[in-house]
């Protein structure tokens, strides 16, 4: 189990990048250690990508977003509307996308999807996160789904009790879209937050957890 904090001087800015497929991700998958952070650190800048959404759910990931991020010292939502399902095929545009945020942001931590993921469209992100960001820590995260494909994580965050109803609480609220789905709920958010604690001794019980392929100590 590794102990990862943003170690930088008083007064200067973290920077955080956010990577989802869709606009539930990030929120499902790191939601819980964005606002712990967010109420640890003071001055954090958060880029946060959304690669597919149609209308109505580009309307919930931004509203999800402000939710998530409201003590973010500064905060950039980015929303694109490739096609769901279809990454692999889209790959040469989504890696122009990706080079465009390379320019534009420069992270200090980067969260994205889990390269072992069954959901194709994941696999994309989270490949292509590799293949353009190769100097910095990128933690994947974990999205719970009928594939069954979680895997062993090596990162824990452990998570109070608050953070976790905030986090539960904000993706029941915010992605109406998405609860007649059989997996969306409550107790599947919760399940994953006590299972991850348990592993990671955590002693309040809960924890998000991820995956670093690398990381480089100084």
């Amino acid at each position: 189990m590794l102990n990862v904090t943003l170690n930088k001087p008083g007064g200067t800015e973290h920077r955080i990048l956010c990577l989802g497929a869709h606009s539930d991700d990030i929120e499902i998958g790191c939601g819980g250690t964005i606002l712990a952070l967010l109420d640890r650190y003071e001055d954090v800048s958060v880029h946060w990508v959304v690669f597919s959404a149609d209308e109505m759910r580009a309307g919930e990931a931004r509203v999800a977003a402000s939710r998530f991020l409201e003590r973010a010292g500064s905060r950039d939502v980015v929303v694109r509307g490739f096609r769901d399902g279809h990454f692999p095929f889209q790959g040469a545009a989504i890696k122009e996308e990706f080079e465009a945020i390379k320019q534009r942001f420069e992270p200090d931590l980067i969260l994205t999807h889990y390269r072992d993921d069954r959901h194709q469209d994941h696999r994309l992100i989270s490949d292509l996160t590799w293949n353009t960001f190769r100097n910095h820590l990128i933690l994947e995260y974990e999205i719970p789904k009928y594939d069954g494909d979680f895997g062993s994580p090596n990162v824990f965050m452990p998570l109070p009790e608050s953070i976790c109803s905030r986090k539960v609480r904000h993706l029941m609220e915010s992605f109406e879209s998405q609860r007649r789905k059989p997996w969306f709920d409550e107790r599947t958010f919760s399940a994953v937050l006590r299972i991850r604690g348990m592993e990671a001794a955590s002693p309040t019980r809960l924890a998000e957890a991820f995956y670093c392929r690398k990381m480089l100590l100084r």
